[in-house]
Parts: C-alpha cells; structure tokens; sequence
C-alpha cells in the first residue's frame, strides 16, 4: 500500500552571528515532505517512500538510488534528487502538502551566567533547584563540537539519562571515544550539501567528515549552554575567568549540519530534527534561521521541524535574527518555537587613546598584540584615498580604498558610513595596505569587533569627531594605543543589542516575537582550535590556537536560553513547551540593572519595548516560579494553522487534526491564540481578547489584575479576580479593548499583570489602532 507523500523544502539557516545573506541555489534536490507518521513503523514508512517514488521513477533501485534521507521518526518524508519535471508531478500526488527546492543556509558567547544570577553559590537559585540541569539532554543543531575542549569533559558527570537512544557517529579525527558521559551523542549530515556542491574535498584540512567542529560556532554555541566548569578561561587574557554553561550537568547531544565551506543544507537540517526527535532530546537549541522575506510555515524547514518536535514534547529555541534595528526583521516566528533575541551584559573592554598632545579617550577592543604603548603616525581615511576609489569608500576605510604608499605604518582612523558599516571590512582593508592600527567610529553600541594583527578600537561619533578635531589642529598627529582591559560594571545592562532583528513578525503579526532577551554580546565560550578568524593575519605564525573565543550574535542569546530551559525541564520534566516558554515571558525583566526602564540599542537609542525583547530579559530565578502559565498543546496550534488561511487538507496531513468548521473565517481566532502576550494589529473600534491561565503555584491562589493600557486605549478585564484551589487549576478571563484613537496611529505598549502578593505574572499588551483613510 502506498501512503501518500508531501514535499516541501527547508529554508536555508543563517548561523546568526554573522547573519550571512541567505542563497538560493539552482538544485535538483527536494523534500517530499508527508506530515505527521500514519504508524510507528520506520521500516514500513521507509518501504512507502520507496514505492512512492518508484511510481514516479519506474523502480525501486531508481527510488532508492534517488533518495537521500528518509524522515520516518518525528514525521514522515524524505529528501531525493529529482529533475524539476519530477518535482511538479509529484506535488500533485494526493496528500503532498508542499514540494520545495533545497536551499543552502550560511551561518548567522563568563560573566553572562553571573550577571543573569545563575550561580552555584545559591542554595534557592535556579541552579541548584535544578540539580544543574542533571538528566536534561541538549540537542545542538550546529557545525558540530571539539570534543577536547575542557568545556566538554566529563568529570562530575552522572549516567547518561535511561531515555537517551542515539548514537555517536564516527567520521574523520573523530570515534566513539570522543563522546563521553558530557557528549553522549554525535551525528553528522552531508548528503544534501553533497547533492549541491559536489564531494567534500577535505584534504586540504578545512573540514572533517565527521562531527568534529571546523568553523568554531557549534562548540560555542554547545559550551554556553551546557559547558562544563572551565577556571581561568579567556580569550587571548582578555574576559578571564570561570567558563561554564548555563545547565553545567546536562548533557549534549550534537548534530553537525553545516560546514565551513558552504553551510547548511535544509534536507540535511530536517534529518537532525528528524533524529532528535528518536534520539530523545530534551530542548532543541538551533542558531539558525532563514532571512526576510519570511515564507509559509509549511515552506519553513525550521517551522516544519520544530513543529514535530514540539509534538513530541521536545522545546525548540531558536535565535531571531541579526538584521537589527529594523523592524519586521525578526526570524522564525512560529508560535511554537521560543525566538531569542540578544542583549548586553555588563562587561566592556575599554582601551585607553592617547593622542600626541597627551590628550586621552577611550574607547572598546579585543587587542592584546602587537603595536600598543607606542606612538605611530595618524591619518585620516577620506584623505589617502587611493586613485581607483572615492572619498565617500575611504572614509568608511571599504576594500580597496586606501593609498598603500599613504597608509603604510600608519594608524588610520575611518568613519562607518551608509554604505560601509563593518569595522571588519575597515580591519582588512588597512592591514592589507599596511597600516599598524585602526580606529572605527561609528553608531554607539556594546558589541566589539576582534582584530588580530593590529588593534582596532572601536569609538562613537563623538569621540570620531574629536579625534578629527585633533589631526587638523596639527601638523604631525600621533596616537598610541594601551593594552586592551577587563572590565565588569562600567556599562549599564542588560540593552537589546543593535544587531538584534525587531519584530513585528512580518508573517503572523498577531504573534509577539521575539518571545524573550537574552546575553548575546561579547560572549566568551569554548572554540574550535581549528577555525581561523576571519580578521586574523595568517602572518602570525606565534598566534597560538584558540580554545575560547569571544564571539557576538543571537546566536549566542539562543543557548543561553536552551540552557535555561534544561534547568526548568530538570525541575518539571511534565511541563509542556508551552508551559515553560510561558514562565519564561511572564516572569522576565524590562528593567536594567539599576531598575531603569531597558533600552534598545539603535539609531538612536530608545526604551526598549516587546518588539525588541519579547517579555523582557530572561529571569532564570524567577522563572523557575512563575505562578501562572499560559499553557497550550497541540491542538491550539492546529487552530492557529487552519486560522492562518493554509489548506485544510495539508494541515490535515500534517497533524492528523480536522480544522474546526469556519475557523479559517474568523479572525479573531488568531487573537485567542493562548500565548503569554496579546497583540492586536489593527484594532478599528472594540474587541475582546481571550486567555486561559493554570496555576502551577500554591494551590489556594488568588490573584488580582492590574493593567497598564497601551496609550490611546481603554482597557478591562473580566474577571478582575483568580481564585484557584484545589479542584480548580486553570480559570479563564477576557480582556476587553476599546480604542481611543481618531487617527491612524503606531503600535502602542501596555501591560497586563496578574499578581498574588508573591507572583507577579506579566504579559505584554500591544496595541495597533487603524482608522480608514477614505
């Protein structure tokens, strides 16, 4: 018997640190993708994919020949090479939901646990209530580990958990010994890349056929959220101290899915969800995400993935992107993914100027090399602009822009500019014509570019400006730079970072993402020794390797929040993903550390609000207590599907869920959605707003509602009181909002919180309020 089959495609996943450009390839690759699995038989599911593909193809050896991956554990699908012909016919075999091209995804880091106050000197904190995070299992859909690292050893390490069933996947420099009571499993995945690129050619040392970590990413976004305690961990003596993750007695689970020469496959993505999903993996933690224009979650490999995962009680974090401070920026945006953005900590790295008149400024590098505490010669960028550019490029120190002759010995000082934004690009282009130092101006934020080579300090515009002042008031302008140090407490924190992307999501606008804040700036963890930085200068032969690396991106707020999430599964391995999601928003922080109200960074900056951080700023500690929490399960998100307009038939494949009748007609379904926000895009007049909470604190609970309405709204809840007991654990309540507005407005911020003198249970209110224009 044939089973029906459904295809459809994963989109490319930026690594968000550097938050590449997505690509689209010219491929003969598709996922046929079938939904939710009709049994629990993958040797009979693999059978129908065969016969499936051999009506197409005219033979089993054809279709097996053709197939690369089978997906026959958390759904059923699979990934084969097929012609573009072959792809639209089998789009119109009964029961496919999608049939979409491969796609080829680039790659988008410890003071952030103490600043968050996850600490083992607690005996109430979150870490210890947890055990450190022992029988949790991390999942780390990545670029893979190095497993030598001493975040990975296993010393203190209890029995690998009863309901781990993976494996640990050998490959080149890489065997079953390198998996450990720390690294339990290890798998790696390159057929889809393969069916693209050609055979990985791995002789010249750039990568490994195994699960062995070449690009650095993997090993720290794995260390952050569950290394092993590290002492006297830094990067190059900068940021010395304890290394550790945020679930230190959790174990890992890896999944190498992208690779240094070329990223990271979509069909070979699915097939690590796929095996987390029969490995039995507790969190998911996946720095990946595929940039704006955001497609249908059923054109989504991550939205696809997650979801199955999530079915199977698996919690799925993922980063929201890099392409901040833009609004509508924000990635994977479905309901049931946790999307992270990121925010500072209160660690900076001042680094003393002093110009020829001893005259001194500071601004922030990574440097400890050569070329400090000497005075070199200085010059501005837009004045040795080199024959072939124009002002405009050397100002911004862009690629090729500078006179060599000019620049030569000199430490140059360039202005980041419309055009030329990255103190990178500035870094390589005064090193390439010989230049011994940088300064970079530009807009103000914490987030530090590493140089090697030669210093490169990182200023406002104000101090830019000064420096300027300063060379055309003199005939020979010098500068020296000082040894780059370590500081803790200078800067106020947490702040939503520049980079970070903002929502509104640009799909599903009635869904707040990001969902939560968390570090994501200059974050040190654990590194591959054999990935070289893309700043550095190969001249270096004395540079030893590196085994920590200070590193910046939601790539690096993403396992801080998986780390959580194993902490909290730790505690409560019945919560459901949604239930621990919920406690993570509603118990968040929008202050910084001084109980000021946070700010975002940006052009300029302003008070943060849920569309740069969600709920706010994770708060483990209070986390681990909510009080309340907006749970739902599957069958919400079924509704939410069907509410989102997509065929019923496709979601019915999917989910093996009918969608209620005339639910595609309601739009207000979406709004009941029982997330841990509300947010309403276009509110003409009234409208009322459904919610269901359980109480997860004491059992004899009342709490009181207290709101603050979004400017320009009037707004009531009814009931304004919870009484909860022992046969009553979850009450519902409505939210009533009437617009005030006469004009056509902005989204406006509120809040509503329910509070029993103990908990305090927040969720954001937002408010789009639109008046017809004719």
């Amino acid at each position: 018997m044939a089973f029906p089959c459904v295809s459809f495609i994963l989109l490319l996943l930026l690594l968000q640190e550097s938050c590449f450009v997505l690509s689209r390839l010219s491929t003969n690759v598709y996922i046929v993708y079938m939904g939710e699995r009709p049994h629990d038989k993958p040797e009979l599911i693999e059978d129908s994919h065969h016969q499936i593909l051999s009506n197409l193809l005219g033979s089993k050896e054809a279709a097996k020949e053709s197939i690369l991956y089978h997906y026959k554990h958390g759904f059923s699908g699979f990934a084969a090479v097929l012609t573009e012909s072959q792809a639209k016919v089998i789009a119109d075999f009964p029961g496919v939901v999608r049939v979409v091209p491969n796609r080829i995804l680039s790659l988008q880091t410890t003071r952030s646990w103490d600043f968050l106050h996850v600490t083992p000197h607690s005996g109430t904190g979150i870490l210890s209530k947890s055990r450190l995070g022992f029988g949790s299992i991390i999942g780390i859909i990545d670029t893979g580990i190095w497993p030598e690292s001493d975040s990975f050893k296993d010393k203190g390490m209890g029995k690998i958990p009863s309901h781990w069933r993976g494996t640990c996947q050998e490959g080149e420099q890489f065997n079953r010994s390198n998996c450990n009571r720390k690294i339990i499993g290890a798998r790696w995945y390159i057929k889809g890349y393969e069916a693209d690129f050609g055979k990985l050619d791995t002789s010249g040392g750039v990568e490994f056929l195994s699960p062995r970590d070449a690009v650095g990413h993997g090993t720290h976004t794995a260390s952050i959220a569950a290394g092993s305690l590290v002492e006297n961990a830094n990067f190059r003596g900068l940021a010395r101290g304890l290394a550790r993750g945020g679930a230190p007695s959790a174990q890992l689970a890896v999944y190498k899915v992208c690779w240094s020469t070329g990223g990271c496959s979509s069909v070979d993505v699915l097939a690590a969800f796929d095996d987390a999903v029969l490995d039995g993996v507790d969190v998911l933690s996946v720095s990946l995400g595929s940039s704006p224009p955001l497609t249908a979650y059923f054109d989504d490999s991550l939205a696809i993935g997650s979801f199955h995962a999530v079915a199977k009680g698996i919690s799925v974090v993922c980063s929201a992107g890099n392409s901040g401070p833009y609004p509508q920026t924000v990635i994977n945006t479905a309901p049931w993914i946790i999307s992270v953005a990121a925010s500072t900590i209160d660690r900076a790295f001042p680094t003393v100027i002093t110009l020829g008149n001893n005259q001194t400024l500071v601004g922030q590098a990574l440097y400890t090399g050569k070329n400090v505490n000497k005075f070199y010669s200085f010059v501005y960028g837009e004045s040795i602009v080199s024959q072939d550019s124009d002002e405009d490029s050397a100002r911004g120190c862009d690629t090729g822009s500078l006179n060599a002759t000019l620049a030569r010995g000199n430490v140059v000082l360039c202005f980041q500019t419309h055009y030329q934004r990255f103190s990178a690009t500035a870094i390589r282009t005064v090193r390439t014509v010989g230049g011994v130092g940088l300064i970079f101006a530009k807009s103000p934020s914490k987030d530090v570019t590493q140089s090697v080579g030669i210093p490169c300090v990182e200023v406002d515009f104000v101090i830019g400006t000064s420096l300027l002042t300063y060379m055309v008031s003199t005939s020979k302008p010098m500068v020296k730079f000082s040894p780059t140090k370590t500081k803790v407490g200078l800067q106020s924190s947490p702040e939503v970072a520049y980079f970070s992307s903002r929502g509104p999501s640009s799909l599903a606008p009635s869904v707040l993402k990001p969902d939560i804040a968390a570090p994501g700036v200059s974050i040190l963890a654990a590194w591959s020794p054999a990935a070289s930085s893309p700043t550095i200068d190969m001249t270096q032969k004395e540079l030893p390797p590196e085994n920590f690396r200070i590193e910046s991106g939601t790539s690096m707020a993403c396992p801080h929040v998986s780390g959580i999430v194993a902490l909290l599964n730790s505690m409560y391995p019945t919560w459901s993903p949604a239930a621990i999601k919920s406690a993570l928003i509603t118990t968040a922080s929008v202050k910084d550390e001084y109980s000021l109200n946070a700010v975002a960074e940006g052009a300029p900056y302003k008070q943060a609000d849920p569309f740069d951080y969600g709920g706010g700023h994770v708060d483990p500690n209070k986390a681990m207590d909510p009080g309340l929490v907006y749970d739902m399960g599957m069958k919400e998100y079924v509704h939410f599907l069907c509410s989102m307009g997509y065929n019923t038939t496709a979601i019915h494949l999917i989910t093996k869920s009918p969608c209620p009748k005339n639910q595609n007609r309601n739009r207000n379904l979406l709004l009941n959605l029982n997330l841990p926000s509300i947010i309403i895009p276009n509110l003409k007049k009234s409208l009322a707003v459904s919610r269901t909470v359980t109480n997860v604190g004491p059992e004899e609970s009342v709490y009181i509602a207290q709101v603050k309405a979004p400017p320009g709204t009037n707004v009531r809840v009814e009931p304004w009181i919870l009484s909860f007991n022992s046969t009553t654990k979850k009450l519902k309540f409505k939210v009533f909002f009437c617009s005030q507005q006469r004009l056509l407005g902005r989204y406006s911020f509120g809040h509503l919180l329910w509070g029993d003198g103990f908990h305090a249970v927040r969720i954001p209110l937002i408010v789009g309020t639109v008046t017809a224009l004719l």
